[in-house]
């Protein structure tokens, strides 16, 4: 990538927009006969229905590359040249361990050597690429950037545990970045990031890394999968999110009530509408697709921006905001384009 030097302000504008699932479709009725619960202990708690997971043999790289396409299609429609010289991948399930799953995704969507690099934070890794591929855009060192958020968390989960396997799903969302004004339709405006890596352990897949590989031994079986303390991470999520989305509110000169729509991370109904409910926003105006898709993690934004385009219009106030293991959150604030998916 070549650095810009132009003295005129840049922001990155969104330009194209696409999300996929796999066909599989996995319902609530379908996980009760063969674990201990019900539809209607399932949907109670988490708003979920049903989630789609991906067939054996198909990887993060495949939903990220399903998706990558439909955003540059996306984008062409709306008379941007289908291509990007920076892909970001947002996943917490990649396709190795090593090397990243960007550059192959960039490879087979035919980007030829654009720069491509993974982002690990969980379900806020999606707010964290944007923030990463607009930061380069305003800098100069890109002209367009691909930012997919992709996940196959039905790999990392215990297929047996009730308490895990009900609540996400497999798939990914992507859109795509351009250079442009500030002051248009689309630019992204203030960001918010945060971590607190004191509270790791509240969601993690404890074995796999170097530090159990360390120890020489091998890990139990249960130590490879996913693990999530789910009270405590209710009221960080509730806490994390509507702090860091006032954050944003303010440095952009919005107000909760003035938001039009509020995109946040899928995870869980009831923390979607306490959320909203702190910032002041209506819940009929809190994205939802849950229902269908369940938590999707680091592609839960996109794929719910995707979902709920039809309904936005041109101007319409978004406010992103995200939280996921790390611990992680971050938001984002942008002004819809007129945009055609």
């Amino acid at each position: 990538m070549r650095p810009n030097l132009s003295a005129e302000p840049r922001a990155a504008v969104l330009a194209g927009l696409g999300g996929y699932v796999p066909p599989t479709v996995v319902t609530n009725e379908m996980l009760a006969q063969r674990l201990n619960t019900t539809d209607e202990w399932i949907s109670s708690r988490t708003g979920i229905r049903e989630r789609h997971v991906a067939a054996p043999g198909q990887a993060t790289s495949d939903l990220a590359v399903e998706a990558g396409t439909r955003a540059l299609k996306s984008a062409a429609g709306n008379g941007t040249p289908p291509e990007a010289d920076l892909v970001v991948v947002a996943t917490t399930t990649p396709d190795h361990p090593l090397p990243g799953t960007a550059p192959a995704v960039a490879a087979r969507l035919g980007l030829g050597n654009a720069a491509a690099f993974d982002i690990a934070a969980v379900c806020s890794g999606f707010v964290y690429a944007l923030a990463t591929a607009s930061a380069a855009i305003t800098a100069g060192l890109a002209r367009q950037a691909l930012v997919i958020g992709a996940e196959t968390f039905s790999t990392i989960l215990d297929p047996n545990d009730r308490t895990t396997v009900p609540i996400f799903g497999d798939g990914a969302g992507a859109v795509l970045l351009r250079a442009g004004r500030p002051d248009e339709a689309g630019a992204l405006g203030r960001f918010d990031l945060g971590s607190d890596g004191d509270l790791a352990e509240l969601i993690i897949v404890p074995a796999g890394g170097s530090r159990q590989r360390s120890t020489g031994q091998p890990a139990p079986v249960e130590d490879t999968y996913f693990a999530m303390q789910g009270r405590a991470v209710f009221v960080h999520a509730v806490n994390r999110m509507a702090q860091s989305a006032r954050t944003v509110l303010d440095a952009t000169g919005w107000t909760g009530p003035e938001v039009d729509w509020l995109v946040g991370h899928q995870a869980n109904a009831r923390i979607l509408r306490a959320v909203a409910d702190q910032l002041e926003v209506p819940t009929d105006r809190a994205v939802m697709n849950l229902d269908r898709v369940g938590n999707t993690s680091a592609a839960s934004i996109p794929l719910a921006m995707a979902d709920a385009a039809e309904r936005f219009t041109p101007g319409d106030r978004l406010l992103l905001t995200a939280f996921g293991g790390g611990l992680t959150w971050g938001s984002a604030t942008l002004t819809w384009p007129n945009l055609e998916i």
